[in-house]
């Protein structure tokens, strides 16, 4: 802040201070995606994939190498499509991308995988089998890859991906510095409906907020933006860039989006997927339960609505419901103080001895060992 000296004559007791034209504040330029996935991608090296048969003596049966070749394929369209949204963001100038949901392994839009109170169906088993073949091991040669991209292109990534732990399924944030380090992952902790038939449940060790360069990074998927208690979590640990992927496309979200930015005092970085019936496996090999006889292949199934909104509630780009695209904004980051000013829901504005809330962020596991050695082992899945 600079002073304005005190005129010599009559002038007053203290100098004044001049509260405006301070530039000290850094500006971040990020960007959200909006982009559908390359579905039933396998991210993963032909030496690691998960057959449905063994390999004797490294021969492969004639349907698994098709299996095998065909995944690989659609892995490399996969990671070739999100190397070319993180160049063109970075060209723009971009320091921070945040990439939808489930953009690695894909968000199964419309499926049932053949499930009913007291029933599973074979082919929705099948179904799952190419799912949880499509998913990525955290760590793992995928998580590698996209360090390397972040590295190269010199940006902050976050990144959504299907995760894979044993035979469970995780749906999971991926989060990269500009120098290429994986920095560290967030579970969903509460898969909404159906999803809840797919993927298990995040504890809380994996919710995390990430001091960096360009400010304290965490982020929340989807309807567990909803859970007031997750996002006090995060309040506390001082986010100030909160990133929320999703698969919500509603108008109702962009309500959610903006409340979470005024009561955090914080920057809301939404991420949602653009996708057309055609971006899927075409029937029947992928079928919309109870729409699929509804849409074209040109019908959109997922309109975006992606979306950065200011600690004031200020939309500062989006929301976007007319294709793929690139949303970006600059953020001042010196908004963050403005808007705590007013409002610090775990600071001046809270009353702990009246409401308070305990996190359990220790990993759970459901199994323990007494033995060092057999507990080292669980701890690698």
């Amino acid at each position: 802040m600079a002073l304005v000296p005190n005129p010599v004559n009559d002038g007053p007791v203290f100098a004044e201070v001049d509260m405006g034209g301070d530039s000290s504040s850094p500006t971040v330029r990020a960007t959200v995606v909006q982009a559908a996935t390359v579905f039933y991608d396998t991210p993963a090296t032909l030496g690691s994939l998960h057959f449905s048969c063994p390999p004797l003596y490294l021969f492969l049966c004639e349907n698994c190498l098709l299996f095998a070749i065909n995944h690989l394929m659609h892995m490399e369209a996969l990671f070739d499509k999100a190397e070319r949204l993180l160049a063109e963001a970075a060209s723009y100038g971009s320091q921070l991308v945040v990439f939808p949901e489930a953009f690695v392994g894909g968000y199964p839009r419309g499926s049932n995988f053949g499930a009913t109170i007291g029933n599973r169906t074979a082919k929705g088993k099948e179904e799952f089998r190419k799912y949880h073949a499509a998913a990525i091991d955290v760590p793992g040669p995928e998580v590698v890859r996209l360090a390397a991209m972040a590295g190269k292109y010199k940006v902050h990534l976050v990144m959504g991906v299907i995760e894979r732990d044993g035979y469970t399924l995780y749906c999971t944030v991926l989060f990269f510095d500009s120098q290429g380090h994986y920095l560290g992952k967030h579970r969903k902790i509460m898969p909404t409906a159906l999803e809840r038939i797919i993927w298990g449940f995040g504890d809380g060790s994996t919710i995390p907020v990430f001091e960096t360069q360009i400010g304290k990074i965490g982020a929340a998927i989807c309807w567990e933006n909803r859970m007031p208690l997750l996002r006090t979590a995060m309040y506390a640990k001082g986010i100030e860039i909160y990133c929320a992927p999703t698969a919500d496309a509603r108008d109702l979200w962009q309500a959610s989006m903006t409340h979470i930015a005024l009561e955090g005092g914080c920057f809301v970085l939404s991420a949602n997927q653009f996708c057309r019936r055609k971006d899927y496996p075409a029937p029947p090999d992928y079928v919309f339960s109870g729409t699929e006889e509804d849409l074209a292949p040109d019908s959109v199934v997922c309109a975006g609505g992606s979306v950065i909104i200011s600690p004031s509630g200020t939309v500062l780009a989006g929301p976007n419901y007319e294709g793929e695209a690139l949303i970006s904004a600059d953020l001042d980051l010196g908004e963050i103080a403005r808007a705590k000013f007013d409002f610090d829901v775990v600071g001046h504005y809270s009353r702990p001895e009246v409401l308070s809330l305990t996190v359990m962020d220790q990993p759970t596991s459901p199994v323990t060992f007494t033995s060092a050695s057999a507990n080292a082992e669980v701890a690698k899945r």
